[in-house]
């Protein structure tokens, strides 16, 4: 009688004891897997300000081969007061995977950057790099964007409408300055418009070239210059 007395009560406490650890490794699991990507995420910003920033800070970035993006230095910013702000970079991180924050922490004190924050839209960071969509803030050239680790700020930021307001001006400068060769304007680009040149090359040189050509027709008197030109010589030579 005792001893099933006994062995019950040592069968309750084993059993006692395995559903405590079972409920226990539940718990753990469950907390595991609620926090499983809770506080990491893939792209991190942070703002560096020349004075406390370190000394070597762009090469220990480089060094660190993660893909990142740099604004320029924002030297014209104002604040609500009026008062101009303190000239920074914003540095975004790209990261190929996830990250907490204490990670990221981790590098940015390294380069004496101020604050982590998590970046949830990408593109809308990068653009503000430049402050693309924000025409009431000083605006700063995507030229000026320097990217690490293979970056890419054009594919990362670029818009449909990027395209037409750059055609635009491409096609005001070229009335303006009455551009006839599109040889001459595409160097005009590579020297002093990067960010024209890079559309020119992708995605919009037959346009270009047609507004080059109807252009040219229209100052002339809707008279082909290049044949008139083709015309004349033949005729020097007869």
């Amino acid at each position: 009688m005792t001893n099933k007395k006994t062995e019950g009560t040592t069968s309750a406490k084993a059993v006692s004891s395995t559903h405590g650890t079972s409920q226990t490794n539940d718990n753990t699991k469950s907390k595991k897997t609620s926090t499983g990507g809770r506080g990491r995420h893939r792209n991190f910003a942070t703002v560096l300000y020349p004075e406390s920033a370190a000394e070597n800070w762009v090469q220990i970035l480089d060094e660190t081969h993660i893909a990142a993006l740099l604004s320029p230095l924002h030297d014209r910013d104002i604040n609500p007061t009026g008062e101009p702000k303190k000239a920074h970079w914003h540095l975004l991180f790209l990261f190929d995977g996830v990250k907490t924050r204490e990670q990221v922490e981790e590098i940015i004190h390294k380069l004496g950057g101020v604050g982590c924050e998590v970046v949830a839209n990408i593109r809308g960071y990068a653009r503000y790099l430049i402050h693309a969509d924000n025409p009431e803030k000083a605006q700063y050239s995507a030229a000026d964007v320097r990217a690490f680790a293979g970056a890419d700020f054009d594919s990362i930021t670029h818009l449909p409408t990027d395209d037409i307001r750059m055609i635009q001006e491409m096609c005001a400068f070229i009335r303006v300055n009455q551009i006839r060769s599109f040889a001459r304007f595409a160097d005009i680009c590579a020297e002093s418009h990067p960010d024209w040149y890079r559309a020119l090359v992708t995605r919009c040189s037959y346009f270009i070239k047609e507004y080059i050509k109807s252009s040219t027709w229209e100052d002339y008197g809707g008279v082909d210059i290049c044949h008139t030109e083709q015309t004349k010589g033949g005729e020097e030579n007869e």
